[in-house]
């Protein structure tokens, strides 16, 4: 926790540097190179430095970092009251179940052709895309025992392999996709460095003022997950009187979707009562930042080597199959649904659908800085309502138990004919959804 602690503090303060700021200017974020050292001073690394036991609790740490992801998400701005918002949240919404349940439809195809004939692996790995690349770490660690209970007793590990690959995959190559859209053009309104200096000296002078300012705030985003826990603990309450399988859908259900709606409820308690003075929208994004930073750095830098050698062959075609997905949705089917700032409504689903949302976070800091295209409004709210399905919710933990019953070629095909039917609306009907 002293090495988390220190590396907090050291990308609190790389971010002040002009030279640190330049590099997640042009698309290279800080926490990717942070993130690559610990790996090669880890245990499996070049020069093993840090211990396997530092890197052990690392990898627990995702999940929690997430939570605190989520927690600020709704906190540090208005809640929208704009009737035109919603048109873009259809559009981002339909975007994101398109490239969920086309996980699922290659993950099967990648099984059904490839792996099963070849290398006789389990069906159930017809799930880990969408469990690893959109669910990430939480997802794969909650699924663990879905999968142990279906006979499938490599589940935790080869999703826990899969999510570090996402999210390292999404890290690196959608930085590269940012420093290509700077270079086409795609990115709208590029912001000068100076700019963001500018947004970074909007708080109080005053250090006194600034260590309460960061305490209430802290504590604001404590109240979220507290909610969210509060919530989870609920659920769980009610999970033994809704059947067999609505429990194992309940148990399995993550807090960080919870803490988003916490988020929401406190924002909305504040503004109704006229004390949202009290929110400092710098503070919320910074909490959510180096939350985001350390997700990235502990996730890489925990990576198990062995495990992924082990399963090179496997997860290697999932992942070039799961990626070559996320590539064409993000190139092709999002110019369907968005017109201005399509590169920056696809590459924050790109980095959810191949690292979970803060990745997505990450890649929309790096293209849009300043939100000027008010991307982030609408993926925070698209994100309370597909959230509780996709990435660790409701169609997550079915996915598996329904691969089972209707056996892995029937739930292929119940995929293709979803992902098509999500296909044909975005192509049939894009006036509708596009983004003024």
């Amino acid at each position: 926790m002293g090495l988390l602690l220190v590396l907090g503090i050291l990308l609190s303060f790389g971010r002040r540097l002009e030279s640190a700021m330049r590099l997640e200017r042009y698309g290279v974020p800080i926490a990717l190179l942070v993130g690559l050292l610990g790996l090669l001073l880890g245990p499996y690394g070049i020069v093993s430095i840090l211990p396997e036991e530092i890197t052990e609790i690392w990898v627990q740490l995702p999940t929690p970092l997430l939570t605190l992801v989520f927690a600020t998400l709704m906190l540090g701005r208005p809640i929208p009251n704009n009737k035109g918002l919603w048109h873009p949240v259809v559009a981002q919404s339909l975007f994101a179940l398109l490239m969920g349940f086309g996980q699922y439809l290659v993950g099967g195809l990648i099984v059904v052709f490839v792996l099963l004939p070849f290398l006789g692996v389990d069906p159930l790995m017809g799930c880990l895309i969408e469990v690893g690349f959109e669910g990430g770490h939480g997802a794969a660690a909650i699924m663990g025992k879905s999968f142990e209970n279906l006979g499938f007793n490599e589940g935790l590990d080869l999703g826990l392999s899969m999510a570090t690959v996402g999210l390292l995959s999404s890290t690196i190559m959608g930085s590269g996709l940012v420093i290509i859209g700077r270079l086409f053009g795609w990115v709208e309104n590029d912001t000068d460095i100076d700019q963001i200096h500018t947004d970074n000296k909007e708080t109080s002078s005053d250090f006194i003022q600034q260590i309460c300012d960061l305490a209430i705030n802290l504590a604001l985003v404590g109240f979220a997950i507290i909610l969210g826990l509060l919530g989870q603990y609920l659920l769980h309450l009610i999970a033994p009187f809704l059947g067999d399988i609505l429990e194992d859908v309940v148990l399995a259900f993550p807090v960080f979707p919870l803490a988003l709606l916490g988020s929401l409820l406190i924002r909305f308690l504040l503004e109704k009562s006229k004390m949202t003075h009290y929110i400092s929208a710098i503070f919320q994004r910074e909490i959510g930042i180096l939350s985001t930073d350390l997700l990235i750095i502990t996730a890489m830098a925990g990576l198990n080597i062995p495990i992924l050698l082990n399963n090179l062959i496997p997860i290697t075609i999932l992942a070039v199959g799961g990626l070559t997905w996320n590539l064409a949705g993000m190139l092709f089917f999002s110019k369907l649904l968005f017109n201005k700032g399509w590169f920056e409504r696809s590459i924050v689903e790109f980095g959810n659908a191949t690292g979970v949302a803060a990745s997505g976070l990450l890649l929309l800091r790096l293209a849009d800085p300043r939100n000027v295209t008010n991307t982030l409004s609408v993926f925070s709210i698209k994100q309370l309502f597909l959230q509780p399905l996709l990435s660790g919710g409701l169609i997550t933990v079915l996915s598996p138990i329904l691969l089972v019953k209707l056996g892995l070629v029937g739930w292929t095909e119940i995929c293709a004919l979803i992902t098509f039917f999500l296909f044909l609306i975005a192509f049939l009907f894009p006036a509708n959804y596009q983004v003024d």
